[in-house]
């Protein structure tokens, strides 16, 4: 494993995230790993959340706008891998702004020295029938020969490493080389975000995805809704 390795931490975001920002400004700021940089992609419609996020200190620039969310994330999040490629980045860590994660997870992320590897946060799912499951790791383990299951939360409860099909966007460390062949999409085909995609061209192109379940993070899913959203 490289020595110190430069990471870029950050992740798209928007005016509908303002309730959390204080608390992740905070958690930025509590990383107590000595070797990254900080950058938010804000995509909102105005320049007004842009501002207020550069009024707390954290690097910001803005994304384009367009009326579909999936759109706006996803070139927001190629802004950020673009830079990691640009200026010699060793890792991503993709850390959503409204996941809050313990001090030390970069370290201790880098320790197991994968090419991605997440930390656990729970939201609200639900399975391909649509049916609530409550709150749950934003984890899929592999079904079949291709599908994706819903994680339950008994599964993530032992400490451990274990290797899952999927996985959010909200607290990954992936590596230089991943980046270098897998470019941020979504397919109109699928309803799922960027993330599952992520996770399937991942594997296409060999590289498997792990979980470090002793590393539980603090999500912030009270405060905004999906209402008025168009995806």
């Amino acid at each position: 494993m490289m020595k110190n390795p430069k990471i870029l931490v950050g992740c798209p975001t928007s005016e509908h995230k303002s309730y959390a920002l204080e608390c992740y400004a905070e958690g930025l700021k509590s990383l107590n790993y000595d070797n990254f940089d900080i950058l938010l992609v804000d995509n909102s419609k105005t320049d007004e959340y842009y501002k207020k996020i550069k009024s707390l200190g954290i690097p910001v620039v803005k994304g384009p706008y367009y009326e579909g969310a999936k759109q706006r994330i996803v070139d927001s999040r190629n802004i950020l891998r673009q830079k990691v490629l640009d200026e010699g980045y060793d890792y991503f860590f993709s850390l959503e702004q409204d996941v809050i994660p313990p001090v030390s997870i970069i370290q201790r992320l880098l320790e197991h020295n994968k090419e991605i590897i997440t930390g656990v946060y729970f939201t609200y799912q639900k399975n391909k029938e649509g049916i609530d499951l409550g709150l749950a790791p934003v984890l899929w383990k592999k079904s079949g020969k291709s599908g994706l299951k819903v994680m339950s939360e008994q599964e993530v409860t032992t400490p451990r490493i274990i290797e899952v099909g999927a996985c959010g966007l909200g607290c990954v460390l992936i590596r230089r080389k991943v980046l270098e062949k897998i470019k941020f999409r979504f397919g109109k085909e699928y309803e799922g975000f960027d993330d599952i995609w992520f996770a399937y061209d991942a594997f296409n192109n060999n590289f498997n995805i792990f979980a470090d379940t002793s590393l539980k993070c603090k999500h912030l899913i009270k405060g905004w809704s999906w209402e008025g959203i168009k995806e």
